[in-house]
């Protein structure tokens, strides 16, 4: 099938608890764009797919509508529509897939199903042109973390990847444990910002000086121990008294392991590699201690991350992972469906 001229795209996101809908243009520069957080969850402390499912399908048509007015064009005008179709949880993936799987049926367009994290590696790209291949990827989010070289788009060498909860889950439990509110990554930042010095130090899971590289966890990620000793600790401050004057210093300890692991993690790619070139993806890559430390490590190298916004879950990132996926391989994605586990593209195992 040959490609068709794709100045217009349309991008959806529903695969957790953002409704999102951007349009980018032919120079994948942002038109429109509506990210809209379901607060709902905050209550149970982390989302609930079901009503997540049912909140997408409540606001979708208003999120698309808004973002074509945004961008001043109409449903006819897009050329291309792209959805997230893994992963992600199902009831809310099949929300945009069927949705932008039906616009594009109607309109007589392409549609492309989107891998989550290959998404979030386009991120950085709709704003600073030079986030392009070469580069070592560290994508961090709510359900993964994951350490990839990646010398080409589409081309994406596994080097590590959590082996129980992702970093960004991570911060959320730390954070519900502390009695702090959700999402926990963006608290536990906030309350860590104010302490000066350590009082508390928490292990590093999976990360030990004399690992050698022939290690299987020398590039591989762990974060149920940390969140053990977190518990721990609370456990012990609340019995003596002190824990909520202890919250903020408990918070800043785990960011520190938390960044710490991160960090130490991805300069032992680069050094492998000979790359210094990294870029950030998904929501984690927003926190600040993890972007300065990973940027005062690289020294002479380049760190590449998107603004708050576009590290979270959005769907101009989708837009753009479409455009690339389509020019890649013209063809129309119809048949294809949601998938929790959809299969990373292009990914390249240790083993393989």
């Amino acid at each position: 099938m040959t490609a068709i001229p794709t100045p217009l795209v349309l991008g959806i996101e529903t695969s957790c608890d953002e409704t999102s809908a951007a349009v980018i243009d032919g120079d994948n520069r942002i038109l429109g764009h509506i990210i809209l957080s379901q607060d709902e969850h905050e209550v149970f402390g982390g989302v609930i797919p079901e009503l997540a499912a049912r909140a997408h399908l409540q606001k979708i048509d208003a999120v698309v509508d808004e973002t074509l007015a945004q961008a001043g064009v109409r449903l006819r005008d897009i050329d291309l529509i792209g959805a997230t179709a893994g992963p992600g949880l199902i009831g809310a993936l099949l929300v945009g897939v069927c949705w932008a799987k039906s616009a594009a049926f109607g309109l007589g367009r392409p549609f492309v199903p989107v891998h989550h994290m290959e998404a979030h590696l386009f991120a950085p790209s709709l704003e600073d042109p030079e986030a392009e291949p070469p580069f070592v990827g560290l994508l961090v989010s709510g359900g993964h973390t994951m350490l990839l070289h990646v010398p080409a788009w589409g081309q994406y060498r596994l080097l590590g990847e959590t082996r129980d909860d992702a970093a960004g889950e991570a911060f959320d439990k730390a954070a519900k444990l502390l009695g702090l509110s959700y999402p926990g990554g963006p608290e536990i930042e906030r309350v860590a910002r104010a302490v000066r010095g350590q009082r508390h130090r928490l292990p590093r899971p999976m990360l030990k000086r004399n690992q050698k590289r022939e290690d299987a966890s020398y590039y591989d990620f762990s974060f149920s121990g940390l969140k053990t000793a977190v518990v721990e600790l609370a456990a012990k401050l609340d019995a003596e008294g002190d824990l909520e004057q202890e919250t903020p210093h408990i918070a800043a300890a785990f960011q520190e392991a938390a960044v710490d692991v991160l960090a130490t993690k991805t300069m032992r790619a680069v050094e492998e590699t000979g790359c210094r070139r990294v870029l950030l993806g998904g929501g984690v890559s927003a926190n600040t201690r993890l972007r300065e430390e990973i940027a005062a490590r690289l020294r002479d190298g380049r760190l590449f991350h998107a603004s708050t916004r576009l590290s979270l879950d959005n769907g101009a990132m989708v837009a753009r992972a479409a455009r690339f996926r389509y020019e890649s391989a013209p063809g129309d994605g119809l048949a294809a469906s949601a998938g929790a586990g959809l299969p990373f593209p292009g990914l390249i195992r240790p083993s393989a």
